[in-house]
């Protein structure tokens, strides 16, 4: 399991946090509205995070940001169209809240959601080969007392509470809306083939519609932003376990370990964040910057030339900070790999612009398949005789011998003389269910044997070549 990079430079000041609201407030699922009763007293957040690739991707398509006032986790979406990109954008953004964010929390992380909705639009135009990249985005700003709760996609935030653990978010997924149905269980849903399809996300083309609400704290609590790769492999006892015991740090690292001990096929991201007393004397902890988002700062910085410490030997459960001063511009190189294996996760909904046109250009070539199957089978029919009989007449037909509703596969093609009354009884059935023969030769041959056959009629008679119509012309 790999720990973050390290940076030791200082967290410049942030960027401006205003934004419009794109959604009213809605509340999650579950949770609790407040913080238990009392007066409040200030707190503030002593935070860890980590993300690891795991153990079959391979590149780290999550990102997360933990600092004194912002916790944030966003998982790209999009294998050949680099979703790290996308949740590396998001971050961006949305860390510029990392900073004491007056009343209006809610306002301010939609506006920071709809940037970041914006600055990946704005990616994908500089760059067609992105089209299909979105990301999950799960973000809580805090302000002493509450949390200002956004949520897009299927990445999660609990609460950790007197030893009770209580998902805060709701999955925006295919898997959810059959559980909100009632159609399959959660346990079901952990093992669904469609679990990954996501509903929502940050995409730069559809509108977000993230879910926003606050939460109040109270000292002692506990909060976990995951991705899922984590809440895909651990339920919640396993979760509320593991967040019992130990310091964010080692919770966090613990995490990490049990999801992929559990089996999960995904990167793993976690946060975890300790609601404490602001006034107990402690160095808060530094911003940390964790995944893609960090991968490609310091590649970024990499390229001015910087030099970075390497990782701490030893797996202590403690974390080196990491510096979350990624530039306005991010001035990574974009080298989307075609043939990249990655299992792509389900975008939220068909994500390129002209969508409409692909499918109008697939039913077009639909259409023109079946016109020539259609005109092949008809082209066949009409090679294809059979002697049957219509108005108490012998006739050869044209076409197949049958029906189906609406449609006539066959058309009367000579009438013969012979009466299918002067034929005996087993004769007459032969020719009701329809005489097949080889081709037209071998029709009329059969048409002059029944002619033989006629009560009283003497064997050179009877010739549908004779005494037949055609609804073509004369016979042949």
């Amino acid at each position: 399991m790999t720990e973050p990079t390290t940076e030791s430079t200082p967290e410049p000041a942030p960027g401006p946090t205003t934004g419009p609201n794109t959604r009213p407030a809605t509340g999650p699922a579950t949770g609790p509205a407040d913080g238990p009763s009392g007066a409040p007293s200030p707190l503030r957040l002593d935070f860890a995070a980590i993300s690891d690739v795991g153990r079959v991707r391979k590149d780290n398509q999550d990102s997360g940001y933990a600092g004194p006032w912002l916790l944030t986790v966003c998982d790209g979406v999009g294998g050949a169209a680099r979703g790290d990109i996308a949740s590396a954008t998001a971050v961006q953004q949305l860390r510029r809240l990392d900073r004491p964010p007056g009343e209006d929390l809610l306002g301010q992380v939609a506006g920071a959601l709809h940037r970041a909705h914006d600055r990946i639009a704005e990616l994908v135009d500089e760059d067609p080969s992105l089209n299909g990249t979105s990301t999950t985005a799960t973000v809580a700003l805090f302000d002493g007392q509450r949390l200002g709760i956004g949520h897009v996609g299927d990445s999660r935030a609990y609460l950790y509470r007197s030893g009770e653990i209580t998902q805060l978010t709701k999955d925006h997924t295919f898997v959810q809306s059959l559980i909100d149905e009632g159609r399959i269980t959660e346990a079901e849903a952990r093992v669904h083939p469609h679990r990954n399809l996501i509903l929502r996300a940050l995409d730069g083309i559809h509108e977000a519609e993230p879910d926003l609400f606050h939460i109040g704290l109270a000292a002692g609590d506990r909060l976990l932003l995951c991705s899922d790769g984590a809440s895909g492999v651990l339920d919640e006892p396993r979760l509320a376990d593991i967040l019992s015991t130990g310091s964010p740090d080692f919770a966090a690292v613990e995490l990490v370990r049990a999801s992929l001990e559990a089996g999960s096929s995904d990167n793993v991201t976690c946060l975890v964040a300790d609601a404490v007393d602001a006034t107990a004397e402690a160095s808060p902890p530094h911003p940390l910057l964790v995944g893609a988002a960090a991968e490609m700062r310091k590649r970024a910085r990499a390229q001015k030339g910087s030099l970075f410490r390497g990782h701490r030997s030893g797996d202590t459960g403690e974390l080196e900070p990491v510096t979350a001063d990624i530039p306005d511009e991010v001035g990574f190189a974009i080298t989307a790999d075609p043939l990249d294996p990655e299992a792509m996760r389900y975008a939220p909904r068909p994500p390129h612009r002209y969508i409409w046109l692909k499918r109008l250009l697939a039913l077009l070539v639909l259409v023109g398949l079946v016109w020539i199957a259609g005109a092949a089978a008809w082209s066949w029919s009409q090679q294809q005789y059979y002697v049957g009989q219509q108005d108490g007449r012998v006739v050869i037909f044209r076409g197949l011998n049958g029906e189906l509703p609406g449609l006539a596969l066959s058309t009367a093609y000579e009438t013969s003389d012979v009466q299918l009354d002067r034929l005996s009884d087993f004769d007459a059935g032969r020719v009701r269910e329809g005489i097949d023969v080889g081709d037209l030769g071998d029709a009329e041959r059969a048409v002059d044997t029944l002619a033989a056959k006629q009560t009283g009629a003497p064997a050179s008679q009877g010739t549908a070549s004779q005494t037949g119509t055609s609804d073509t012309g004369t016979g042949s």
